[in-house]
Parts: C-alpha cells; sequence; structure tokens
C-alpha cells in the first residue's frame, strides 16, 4: 500500500455490526438478553412432551396457564428494555418478581434455568444507567454543529478568566524576630 491508495469502503457486515455495536451501546441490551431468555424456560417446560422410546413423559401441571403467562411477560419485558429503555427500573423490578413467582407456579421455575436468568436479567436493568455522551475539547469545536443551528461563540468573544481568589494572609514573627509561620485569614497556622 501507498499514501496514494484509496481507502476501501467497509463491507456491508462491518457497517451492520457496528450499527449494531452503537444501538446495543443506547441500551441495556444483556439485560433485555437474559430477562428474554428467561421467559422461554419458564414458558416452555410446562408444555413440553418428553419421548423416551416408546414412553412419552409429559410434564403438564395445572398451573401452566400461569407459567405461559409468566414466560409471555417475562418475553414482553426484555425487548421492552431494549425498545424502551427508559422504562428498564420497572422492567428491571417486574422481571425479578415474575422469577420469583415462577419457582412457585413454573417447575421451580423453569427447572431453575428460567428463574436465574429472569433474575439476572432484573438485576441488569436495575444496575444500567445511561453513558454520557463524549465531550468534545475546546480547541476542536467550530460551532458548525451546534445544536441550535447557530455557530458557537468565538473563544475571543468569551470574557477572561478570572484570577482565583486567594484568602488573606498575614506573617507572624516570633520571639527572635525571624518569620514565624503563616497565618490564614480564619486564625489558622499554615506553615
Amino acid at each position: 500500500m501507498s499514501a496514494e491508495t484509496p481507502v476501501q469502503s467497509a463491507g456491508t457486515f462491518t457497517r451492520l455490526r457496528l450499527r449494531f455495536r452503537d444501538w446495543r451501546g443506547t441500551r441495556p441490551f444483556w439485560a433485555g438478553l437474559f430477562t428474554l431468555l428467561g421467559g422461554i424456560p419458564i414458558a416452555y417446560f410446562p408444555y413440553a412432551t418428553l419421548k423416551l422410546g416408546h414412553m412419552s413423559l409429559a410434564m403438564a401441571t395445572t398451573a401452566g396457564a400461569g407459567s405461559l403467562i409468566i414466560g409471555v411477560l417475562l418475553f414482553t419485558l426484555g425487548l421492552t428494555m431494549w425498545f424502551q429503555s427508559a422504562t428498564r427500573i420497572f422492567a428491571g423490578v417486574a422481571s425479578i418478581l415474575l422469577a420469583l413467582v415462577s419457582l412457585v407456579v413454573s417447575n421451580i421455575g423453569g427447572f431453575l434455568i428460567g428463574f436465574l436468568l429472569a433474575l439476572i436479567g432484573g438485576a441488569l436493568a436495575l444496575s444500567w444507567a445511561p453513558g454520557e455522551p463524549p465531550v468534545e475539547a475546546a480547541g476542536e469545536h467550530d460551532g458548525a454543529d451546534a445544536p441550535t443551528g447557530e455557530a458557537a461563540p468565538d473563544a475571543t468573544s468569551q470574557a477572561p478568566a478570572v484570577a482565583p481568589q486567594f484568602p488573606a494572609v498575614s506573617f507572624e514573627k516570633g520571639e527572635d524576630g525571624e518569620a514565624d509561620g503563616v497565618r490564614a485569614a480564619g486564625g489558622h497556622r499554615v506553615g
């Protein structure tokens, strides 16, 4: 490669991957994923039929409808965390409560798999906080992209910096006439 070689544009996969990474970084993605995955075993196991040769084993219980409701609600809360990140606190608390209820209602919370996934997802949603936007350096901003559509004021039009104010100090002389130390305005000895 030489300096004259034009830069090749990023491929479609790279652009999509970078867009997904930016989207994922602005919301509680992992909290939503764990909550969504936690709803699947909670809703699935009460309706599953396991075949062992010629014998079928059904896990259907009387709480099948409750398990289905809890599973669907957890799935919905996971999607809510992704697409409505402002409601992450509500969704996190609701996920934790539904995970706890699933222990009693849905085959020990989907054999503890769904319970643990939903509990971790709810905890992650409660602990997630949106990041601060990056701050530009003062010398790099030219005002062309100001949010109001107007150019930002030049650095020369701003008021000059004010010097810091220090408390008044007085020097004290000891018995031998030498400077004994410094006393600040509040009367505290400094040196």
